[in-house]
């Protein structure tokens, strides 16, 4: 299943729909290594809200789309991890260390525009 990917302002936001299968994923880290290039997008939000589960694919592939986009030039903020998710991830061992996790979307965009508040003093327009 495709994940939509828009952009708003200076960010690109992929929205998961549903379950993605191992190569959902892989297609996803793909689309969002490129879209950041061709954006120019400043920072991704990758929502992972309607997930009920986060396997150790699923979590490495997480943490492999943080650390490409910021060689992109671009930062990452993972929204959404419901608490039973949470829960299970710790559990389990799996990690998103060095990776940026908030609470919800609006959470998220505050979070991504610190950051470039930050480093080129401006908030951007539409974030």
């Amino acid at each position: 299943m495709r994940v939509p990917i828009l952009k708003q302002g200076p960010y690109l936001i992929a929205s998961v729909q549903s379950a993605l299968t191992d190569q959902d994923l892989v297609q996803l880290r793909d689309e969002l290594a490129d879209r950041v290039g061709k954006s120019r997008a400043r920072g991704v939000i990758v929502d992972v809200t309607v997930l009920d589960v986060m396997d150790s694919f699923a979590t490495r592939t997480l943490r492999t789309i943080a650390h490409v986009i910021r060689l992109r030039g671009a930062e990452t903020v993972i929204v959404g991890i419901q608490p039973g998710v949470a829960f299970a991830m710790v559990q389990l061992g799996l990690s998103l260390e060095g990776v940026e996790t908030a609470l919800d979307l609006e959470e998220g965009i505050a979070v991504l525009n610190e950051r470039l508040r930050a480093t080129s003093g401006a908030v951007p327009d539409g974030g």
